[in-house]
């Protein structure tokens, strides 16, 4: 069986919920992480319906600690799967600050969960898998995180998020290519908007909306092939690269014009 012991972050709901459900069967070893006790729970007795032996851990990510013993005990992995995420955009003018602005707490909080949290499981996951034996296919383990669209433009609406994204897509792929060398695949998702609770409150429409489903067979189809990155929609982010390359004013102006993103147009994060 590949990937006989996977550990999933933010498995209590959305994508990382789903990936769990995808791989549960008899013989699987599943390490779930969520911050929401009662999804939490329910996504372990899932699938442990499905036959697969399930342990978890109710912690944040961003809990630097208790996320890397949690991995290090967990050990060995075949296949780790950081998926704890939170969005957010920007704010309408207020009476204080005259025009769309980002909170600074909202920004840290993206900047803590997204892109250390990331690193909070990705970095221990690659010291536990430098000390197992290399597979018949030569490889160590598979770590994949996710990134997103977002990461490869500089949109107004979602300044942190876009930033975030693009840090982690960067660190996976670029140290990508030495892990590999230690059997360790590391691969960014960088993948549009997902049908999750995470974009259930956006008030706008959202183009290549993908079923989670479809997603979770994508990507699981691309870390069997060992690729590096994983991508879709493909069209969506052919057209967010040529965006990028765009002078920023002349990007801006077509971005402020679209209902997309709009400031206001997205739920506010749980930030506690």
């Amino acid at each position: 069986m590949l990937h006989p012991s996977a550990l999933i972050t933010g498995a209590s709901s959305g994508l990382g919920q789903a990936l769990a459900l995808t791989l549960a069967r008899p013989g699987r070893r599943l390490w779930l992480g969520g911050r929401c006790a009662e999804r939490l729970n329910d996504t372990a007795a899932r699938c442990q319906a499905k036959g697969a032996e399930v342990s978890t851990l109710l912690a944040d990510v961003t809990d630097r600690a208790r996320i890397e013993a949690w991995v290090h005990q967990a050990g060995p992995l075949n296949l780790v799967l950081a998926c704890a995420g939170i969005t957010g955009g920007t704010r309408k003018p207020s009476a204080t600050i005259q025009a769309p602005h980002e909170p600074p707490e909202q920004v840290r909080r993206i900047f803590e969960t997204d892109l250390m949290g990331v690193l909070n499981t990705v970095l221990p996951a690659m010291d536990v898998m430098r000390r197992q034996p290399r597979q018949p296919d030569g490889m160590r383990g598979r770590i994949c995180a996710i990134s997103s669209v977002a990461g490869l433009v500089s949109f107004p609406g979602t300044p942190a998020y876009c930033a975030a994204k693009a840090a982690v897509d960067r660190f996976m792929v670029a140290s990508g290519s030495s892990a590999r060398r230690e059997g360790i695949l590391l691969s960014s998702v960088v993948c549009g908007f997902l049908d999750t609770p995470m974009v259930a409150g956006n008030r706008f429409s959202m183009p290549g909306l993908t079923d989670v489903n479809t997603a979770c067979h994508r990507i699981l189809r691309g870390l069997g092939r060992n690729e590096r990155r994983i991508t879709f929609p493909r069209w969506l982010a052919a057209g967010s690269r040529l965006m990028d390359l765009l002078p920023p004013r002349v990007a801006e102006a077509y971005y402020t014009r679209q209902p997309t993103g709009a400031p206001g147009s997205m739920p506010e994060p749980d930030l506690s």
